[in-house]
């Protein structure tokens, strides 16, 4: 390995890029990436920047992918969040571990490969966002979307989202669950509690349904999963008063789900149990979908051994494949090609004083290199 990622990774975390702000970041991987040898262009939707990048124009196209915005760093810091101070051996920012080390590593690694293998066959890609972070309907969806119509095929991806756990490289995510979102509304009638007979309390449907879709169990797992899960995460009536039947009350839940389902048909589901409840006490039910997000899942094979196999060069270590965690763009990309995660420790990530090891971000490069060395072997 020859590129250092370090100083790039400091200009990267300089840059606030808080979601969806791109705040020069994008401007500094298209410099970088210009002076490998990248062809750059800029698509924009929005308020959102998005990047692609591709050197060379044979097949196969290897795809790195990542996002450069960030979460808001909140307070009490020990070190400024986009000061990229490094102390101790460790690289301080918003950004050190999610993710924008990991894209520092990418482009150092493609810079160490390239300059070995002038004459690979195949080529190397970058898609990066300015839009992972928040509402994710201007990054990487409809970029990928406007590559296809261009006639841009990708052949596989590798997101750098920090996959590891205790240690860099014992996690490679093959997958992730979906998530669906759901606001339930009950609507009744407000009265005095001493006349319930002139009122409809709301509270009793909602909580029968709560205690319903609590009770089913959605599946057994899936191939790579475990099995779904529905919570309810908050419960609200916002009544002060102890003797007021209150008009409305709301729920809100989550559900981690697998390849069984869909948001379509999970949806479906609480709304047919909510409505029936509902029926039961001429209450009236509504609903809206907070957020949603598609899972996806890459069969363990080819590609999958590859990644493994870098990460055991690199690291020393056999990583696990898992399909744990939040979601992330790789659950858009799965559409146009098989795809995987592998980066940093995740313990930081998203928290105050956000850090990495240093000489983790350079061994992760050496791994990303060392992936594309594998990929692009005669």
């Amino acid at each position: 390995m020859t590129a250092d990622p370090i100083p790039l990774a400091q200009d990267l975390i300089r840059r606030p890029s808080i979601t969806p702000t791109e705040a020069g970041a994008l401007n500094v991987c298209e410099a970088a990436l210009a002076e490998i040898g990248f062809a750059v262009k800029r698509y924009k939707f929005g308020a959102v920047d998005n990047l692609y990048a591709r050197f060379g124009v044979e097949a196969p196209n290897f795809c790195f992918a990542g996002h450069v915005d960030v979460v808001p760093p909140g307070d009490n810091w020990s070190c400024d969040p986009f000061g990229a101070e490094i102390r101790d051996g460790l690289l301080y920012g918003r950004g050190a571990a999610d993710m924008k080390t990991a894209i520092a590593a990418m482009i150092a690694a493609s810079e160490t490969f390239i300059a070995g293998n002038r004459r690979f066959n195949g080529s190397i890609s970058f898609l990066l966002t300015c839009d992972e972070e928040g509402a994710a309907v201007e990054g990487t969806k409809p970029t990928l979307a406007a590559l296809a119509a261009e006639g841009v095929r990708f052949d596989h991806c590798l997101v750098g989202e920090p996959t590891s756990e205790a240690n860099v490289g014992d996690v490679i995510k093959n997958g992730r669950r979906g998530s669906l979102n759901v606001v339930i509304t009950m609507d009744g009638k407000q009265g005095h509690v001493a006349y319930p007979q002139r009122a409809l309390n709301p509270v009793t449907p909602l909580i029968e349904t709560l205690a319903a879709l609590k009770a089913l169990r959605l599946d057994d797992g899936a191939p790579g999963f475990d099995p779904s899960n529905l919570e309810v995460t908050s419960i609200d009536v916002g009544n002060n008063t102890h003797n007021i039947i209150p008009q409305r009350a709301s729920a809100r839940l989550n559900i981690r789900f697998n390849t069984n389902h869909t948001g379509e048909t999970l949806f479906a589901w609480i709304k047919g149990i909510a409505e029936a409840r509902a029926a039961e006490y001429s209450a009236r039910a509504s609903f809206s979908i907070s957020s949603q997000s598609m899972c996806f899942y890459t069969e363990p094979g080819a590609f999958t051994d590859l990644i493994s196999a870098a990460v055991r060069e690199s690291f020393g270590r056999t990583p696990l494949l898992a399909t744990t965690g939040g979601t992330s763009d790789a659950r858009f990309i799965k559409d146009y090609c098989p795809v995987a995660e592998l980066g940093l420790r995740n313990e930081t990530a998203h928290m105050v004083d956000e850090h990495c090891a240093v000489e983790d971000v350079r061994t992760l490069a050496r791994c990303y290199e060392a992936v594309l060395r594998r990929y692009f072997a005669p």
